[in-house]
């Protein structure tokens, strides 16, 4: 999948598991909001989820049944969807269900062919890194030094704390621009 087929920029983080990556797409979103963008988020996630709470009306109406249940107010909305005979939606599928934005951080999906940016935290590490084998990683976020980074020379190093740079990375690959 490439940037063209949304309208809006889509970049990824992307690593195994335990290895930062909620905290560094949080950290990216409060960052590039406060700069004045609108960022979107899609989470990718390997397991059952649940965003409805058991009892509420939302609930009751999804457990009888309701193959979509949409919660709705003055402040958000929420569209729940129950994938019971179907195959889990690609990311271009949930992409065109969202609202335009300067930019989508998309977590996970590890083998979706937008470019990402590897989390690899030297605590986490037991498995090899993702970029070895996947063309799409465009830049490192690693505690880890660039000598223990092996044929990784050609990609971007970031620290994960240095939120501002990969930040401002992801504005100047993206072309994000006021």
């Amino acid at each position: 999948m490439s940037n063209q087929s949304f309208a809006s920029p889509v970049f990824g983080i992307t690593g195994w598991k335990n290895s930062g990556k909620t905290t560094m797409t949080a950290r990216l979103v409060s960052e590039l909001t406060h700069r004045g963008w609108r960022v979107s988020t899609i989470k990718h996630a390997h397991h059952d989820f649940d965003i409805d709470v058991e009892g509420t009306d939302s609930w009751r109406h999804r457990k009888a049944g309701a193959a979509e249940v949409a919660v709705v107010s003055s402040r958000r909305f929420a569209i729940i969807h129950e994938n019971t005979d179907e195959a889990e939606p690609s990311l271009d599928d949930i992409l065109a269900r969202l609202s335009p934005a300067d930019l989508v951080l998309v977590e996970g999906y590890k083998q979706g062919s937008h470019p990402k940016l590897e989390v690899i935290r030297q605590a986490s590490q037991t498995q090899p890194p993702i970029y070895e084998a996947n063309m799409s990683i465009v830049a490192l976020a690693s505690d880890l030094s660039p000598a223990n980074l092996k044929g990784a020379g050609h990609l971007p190093l970031f620290h994960p704390d240095d939120i501002h740079l990969v930040a401002d990375y992801i504005e100047r690959f993206c072309n994000l621009k006021k």
